[in-house]
């Protein structure tokens, strides 16, 4: 039997088994995301916030996230709208600037409850034709921002390109491209801040490389849906998002957060 020497692979927090389960989990959430554009990325987050540390929770998913989207951008790269790619930048960045600067934490509970009303719209409202985009700019500059307090602002960045009418290749394959740069501001503000991802590099390696076979499974998953039952799963998903965040905001607001 072959014995593998851990040592040097994974930090010493993490015990072998812990890395597998991580391996299975990365293909899997991958897969959704790939076949619904959303919700894996929340679910793998979930994952590992029961078996890291705190403090390398949200920077180490960031880098796992960013590998995952990027392997997701690069199968559809033809269907991303560039335009819309740049624009929930552009918002992004002032989004993340305004949110490094801001000395005073937001009460969690406002932040779930905006979160959770925009995507509930998103899900069942109506969007002006001429809206789009400032729906763009407003989405990114919100997503950019909230990035910086909750990190898992996937929902919100699904929601505002639901509002674009995309067909369902377009819409994931530009929620990737979108989620790769926003991904990319955060872990370079976790840089700047003295985070250490060197102990972490071969797990997130090895999350990104299962992670794009689940990519590759997904979008088979996604190839064989019409456009039609895509709106209807992704209506779904916005929907029970949106009630968790509701019902997250309740929580933190009874808790006093």
């Amino acid at each position: 039997m072959i014995e593998v020497d851990w040592a040097g692979l994974l930090p010493n927090e993490l015990a072998p088994w812990v890395a597998i389960l991580l391996l299975v989990v990365s293909a899997f959430t991958s897969l959704i995301s790939a076949a619904f554009g959303l919700g894996g990325g929340l679910v793998l987050l979930a994952m590992m916030a029961t078996v890291m540390p705190a403090a390398a929770l949200v920077p180490v998913h960031g880098v796992v996230q960013i590998g995952s989207n990027f392997g997701r951008a690069l199968v559809m790269l033809r269907h991303i709208h560039l335009r819309a790619v740049l624009q929930l930048t552009l918002g992004g960045v002032v989004g993340a600037t305004i949110g490094g600067l801001i000395a005073v934490r937001l009460p969690d509970w406002l932040l779930f409850l905006a979160v959770g009303l925009f995507v509930l719209w998103s899900a069942w409202g109506k969007v002006p034709a001429t809206a789009g985009r400032a729906v763009l700019l407003l989405g990114g500059c919100a997503s950019g921002f909230l990035t910086m307090f909750i990190g898992g602002t996937g929902p919100l960045v699904t929601a505002v390109i639901k509002t674009l009418n995309l067909d369902r290749m377009a819409h994931v394959g530009t929620q990737a491209g979108a989620m790769v740069i926003q991904h990319g501001l955060k872990i370079g503000v976790f840089g700047l801040l003295g985070f250490n991802y060197a102990p972490y590099l071969p797990l997130v390696a090895g999350m990104i490389a299962t992670g794009f076979l689940g990519t590759l499974a997904g979008r088979r998953l996604l190839h064989g849906m019409g456009d039609s039952r895509f709106n209807y799963a992704l209506t779904i998903l916005l929907t029970i998002l949106g009630l968790r965040l509701l019902w997250m905001a309740a929580s933190a607001l009874l808790q006093g957060g």
